[in-house]
């Protein structure tokens, strides 16, 4: 019980730390949230969806195949800290930057908005292939492919809540991009995240 806890909690954090983190499809939310209405980051979320699973699905395949190899553990322990000081990194450093207007019009219905944005985010697959990568290696280990599904589960409602949020204020003309508590939250995400990452390399030994 305690493990699950333990995974709960970094699966919330360094989830986060993607689920909010400032890009297009974050952009394109509050666009379609303008023009929509407050459900239109539940369609979105639905398109991201729609992308995630599948590819969650694939990489938890190679997971399996991989459990096998020598050092598995140890190699994916340390790319996926290395992956999670670098993106915390980035984000710190957009984070801390002067904030500049995302609110754009949007060409295609938050569905397509979903799948698109999300299919072709070079760092939402950065994303997965080295923080993700991690989670899901963990969760086999603890729950083998039921782990992997536990595991989707505890990231993917947050991205629902989080678009939901996003576009629920954008429809109400709500101008958060540069509350200094939203940056102060992203802030105190990523050095949570940054924790997890030293905690993995710290577990390693």
């Amino acid at each position: 019980m305690q493990d699950f806890f333990g995974f709960f909690a970094a699966v919330i954090v360094i989830s986060a730390s993607g689920v909010m983190a400032p890009g297009p499809l974050f952009a394109a939310t509050i666009a379609s949230g303008m023009k929509e209405g407050k459900l239109a980051g539940l369609k979105v979320a639905v398109g991201h969806t729609v992308v995630e699973f599948p590819l969650v699905i694939l990489i938890g395949i190679g997971v399996l195949s991989l459990e096998a190899m020598p050092q598995f553990q140890v190699t994916v322990g340390v790319l996926g800290a290395l992956g999670i000081f670098a993106f915390a990194s980035l984000q710190l450093r957009a984070i801390l930057k002067k904030q500049t207007s995302v609110q754009k019009e949007s060409r295609y219905s938050p569905y397509l908005t979903g799948i698109l944005l999300t299919g072709l985010n070079p760092f939402f697959l950065i994303w997965w292939f080295t923080i993700g990568f991690l989670l899901i290696s963990d969760a086999f280990s603890m729950w083998s492919f039921l782990g992997i599904l536990i595991m989707f589960g505890l990231h993917i409602w947050m991205d629902y809540a989080w678009l939901f949020v996003v576009s629920m204020l954008s429809s109400k003309g709500a101008r958060f991009l540069t509350n200094r508590g939203y940056k102060f939250c992203m802030i105190a995400i990523n050095m949570a995240l940054i924790y997890f990452g030293i905690s993995f390399i710290i577990n390693l030994g």
